[in-house]
């Protein structure tokens, strides 16, 4: 565990010596986020897949300029463990909203100090779970089924699910470069993105157990 500490803290390092977007801190971001990966908080609910999107899209604005957050500070905690706080914090608002929506009051538990147990402390780890990231990008760029490529934005052939899934696995492409790139709003991509590449993404996820 210490030698990946130290790995992950020297590609931070790394990273951080580049520029915002360049093609040299994109491969770094994605050396850490494999490594780190198979580390976070595993639980199988049907909100982790969301909240894991957040995560990594807070790692990259934070990770080295703190665009939404605090900068991530190394003398503080290490990249997995700032990560997986975040995370959890993610969870439990997916957590409280599940319930809000369900409109029912959840028994309260408390352990034998009488404290109250939360729910997500209380899941249980899963630390086999697969290269999530890896297996995902690897089913994107074989699209075995062809729905990926065949599925464009009208008038925009070129503009696939297969493209766009690729370009926000993390460290995701910005919306804002995408549509300099297409020329094209971001609302736009946006939109089709959510609307029709993100359902074949989370089928893809539901069926390999991810969530």
């Amino acid at each position: 565990m210490e030698k990946i500490t130290s790995t992950l803290a020297q590609l931070v390092k790394e990273a951080c010596e580049y520029p915002h977007g360049s093609r040299q801190r994109q491969k770094k971001l994605t050396q850490i986020i494999r490594l780190v990966n198979n580390k976070l908080w595993k639980e199988n609910t049907a909100y982790y897949e969301d909240a894991l999107q957040d995560t990594w899209v807070y790692f990259c604005q934070n990770i080295c300029e703190g665009k939404t957050a605090k900068s991530y500070n190394p003398n503080k905690a290490s990249v997995v463990t700032w990560l997986n706080n975040y995370l959890k914090w993610r969870l439990r608002d997916g957590y409280k909203k599940t319930e809000k929506q369900r409109k029912k009051t959840a028994p309260v538990r408390v352990d034998e100090s009488n404290k109250i147990i939360d729910p997500v402390d209380s899941l249980p780890a899963q630390p086999d779970m697969p290269n999530i990231l890896e297996e995902i990008e690897k089913w994107v760029l074989q699209d075995p089924e062809y729905k990926l490529r065949q599925t464009h934005l009208n008038n925009y052939p070129q503009i696939t699910c297969q493209v766009l899934i690729l370009k926000r696995l993390p460290p995701e492409t910005p919306w804002k470069t995408l549509a300099e790139e297409y020329q094209i709003s971001a609302g736009t991509l946006s939109s089709f993105y959510q609307r029709k590449c993100k359902p074949m993404l989370r089928e893809f996820s539901k069926f390999q157990g991810y969530i």
